[in-house]
Formats: C-alpha cells, sequence, structure tokens
C-alpha cells in the first residue's frame, strides 16, 4: 500500500459517492471528507451509517474515520459514537479498527 494524501470532496459529490456502490470510492471520499470537510457533524452522520454497510473495506474505514474526526476536530457526539463502535468490536474483520477509534476519542475528545 502506498500512503495518497486525502483528497478534498465537495458535500454534493461525496453524497453521492458515499451513497453509490463503488467501494473503493466510498473509501476515498470518506477519507477526504473525514480530513478536509469542516461540518465534523455531517461527516459524523455518514461515518455512523457507514459503519453497517456490507462491506467490510467500508465499516472499517468509517470507524476509523470517527477517530480521524475525534484527531482533527478534538470532539465527536459521544452519546451517539461510542456505543456505535462497541457494537463493533465483536466484529472479527473491523473490530480491532473500532476499538482504534474508541481509543483516539478517548485520547483526543473530551468529556
Amino acid at each position: 500500500m502506498k500512503y495518497q494524501e486525502p483528497t478534498p470532496f465537495s458535500r454534493e459529490s461525496a453524497t453521492a459517492i458515499l451513497h453509490g456502490d463503488d467501494v473503493d470510492a466510498m473509501c476515498h471520499a470518506l477519507v477526504g471528507v473525514a480530513f478536509h470537510e469542516p461540518d465534523w457533524r455531517w461527516v459524523q452522520g455518514e461515518c455512523l451509517r457507514l459503519l453497517v454497510h456490507s462491506a467490510p473495506a467500508v465499516r472499517g474505514l468509517a470507524a476509523t474515520c470517527l477517530g480521524h474526526l475525534a484527531r482533527i476536530h478534538g470532539e465527536v457526539d459521544r452519546a451517539l459514537v461510542e456505543p456505535a463502535l462497541r457494537l463493533l468490536l465483536s466484529d472479527p474483520e473491523v473490530g480491532g479498527r473500532a476499538e482504534d477509534a474508541l481509543q483516539d476519542i478517548e485520547r483526543f475528545c473530551e468529556r
């Protein structure tokens, strides 16, 4: 794997991609909005919605991006995000990523 700098997306184009079925494009857009969209609540909503996606790559990246929001913005809605991430802890394909996101939230967000 090679690191790529996250690309900014307009909310309109990101919404179309995130509601599509191209997993690679969804992942690219999700990272882009997590890093560049100033409305962290909108990104949080998209991440929460995608935590139950059928593709493990999307579920895992949605969890990771919730951790990114905590690190970048210093806040997430913990009452919504933490229970959703805890549900993923038992998912053998993405549980570790949910655990990492919970640790980021604990580290970067105030109670």
